[in-house]
């Protein structure tokens, strides 16, 4: 079996790093929108403005496409709108930072359910203390977290599963990015029936317009095409484990753009999941070096 070598892995990581410094930032911006355009309004400009700055400069063939091919993108576009759609609406309600940690749920369970080496398991179960810590920081704290924002951030969690599997089912399938141009004009599709009075407002006012196409590009453009080269890079379970690495920068964004405070117990899960990613990291470079492919250091195949 023919194996990627170590610097593709640096390179994986380096696209992730840059994924989860984007995507916070973005959301920063995004959240600025949401007395306006409200959640799933600026949810819907987003993927709008991303899927038509992406077929411009992409410019995919899906009339050549095979049937498992647009079934694929298809779903990709499903779980893009749902989970960025519950993603904004978990944040009008709860601090960036926490939202993105509890959301980070998601992949940590893919991580977990998808890895059987025992080093694997434990830097799961750091990130996995990173999350315990994290809530019991919003339980006690000065800020209580709103449980419908909970429960929003929670089924993103969900889609954000969905995800990563399409996501690297589309880049198995559909060679270059054209996979996901698609997904997001699916997503942009779907999306229609709460983005029209949100694009009737941007429409009068090019502030807000300039606001929504800054969100989509660092939300939207930047780490979806940066994931997409990722995952045919590294396994999904490492994958997985390197987004806890997002809390980290969505604490830093909101601190910086938001004036959202970083508490104690907040810099202390923030520190937990780094050092998972880290050992993670480390981890799946030594397997590479030093010996054969487990059963789990490539990623895994999708069912048709």
């Amino acid at each position: 079996m023919h194996r990627p070598a170590a610097s593709g892995t640096l390179v994986g990581v380096a696209l992730v790093v840059g994924s989860c410094l984007s995507l916070p930032f973005g959301a920063a911006v995004a959240a600025q929108l949401f007395p306006v355009l409200g959640p799933w309004g600026v949810t819907s400009l987003r993927v709008a403005i991303a899927a038509m700055l992406l077929v411009l400069i992409v410019r995919p063939r899906p009339r050549r496409w095979t049937r498992p091919q647009w079934i694929a993108a298809v779903l990709f576009g499903v779980s893009l709108a749902a989970m960025n759609g519950f993603f904004y609406a978990a944040i009008d309600r709860i601090p960036l930072g926490p939202a993105v940690a509890i959301e980070f749920l998601g992949p940590l369970v893919l991580a977990a359910v998808l890895t059987r080496r025992l080093a694997d398991a434990a830097w799961v179960g750091v990130a996995l203390l990173g999350m315990v810590v994290l809530g019991v920081d919003g339980l006690i704290g000065a800020e209580p977290l709103d449980p419908l924002g909970v429960v929003f951030i929670l089924v993103a969690a969900g889609f954000w599963v969905m995800y990563i599997r399409m996501s690297a089912r589309v880049g198995a399938l559909i060679p270059g990015s054209g996979g996901l141009a698609m997904g997001l004009l699916v997503a942009a599709v779907l999306l229609i029936p709460v983005g029209i009075p949100a694009a009737a407002t941007v429409a009068a006012d090019p502030q807000l317009l300039l606001l929504a196409a800054i969100t989509a590009v660092l939300s939207s453009v930047i780490p979806y095409s940066f994931e997409l080269a990722a995952l045919r890079r590294l396994p999904q379970r490492v994958f997985g484990v390197l987004l806890s690495l997002e809390p980290a920068f969505a604490t830093l964004a909101g601190w910086l753009i938001l004036g959202q405070d970083a508490t104690p117990l907040r810099m202390l899960a923030v520190a937990l999941v780094i050092a998972a990613s880290v050992g993670t990291t480390l981890g799946v470079r030594r397997d590479r070096r030093d010996g054969p492919a487990g059963p789990f250091t490539a990623p895994i195949p999708l069912p048709d």
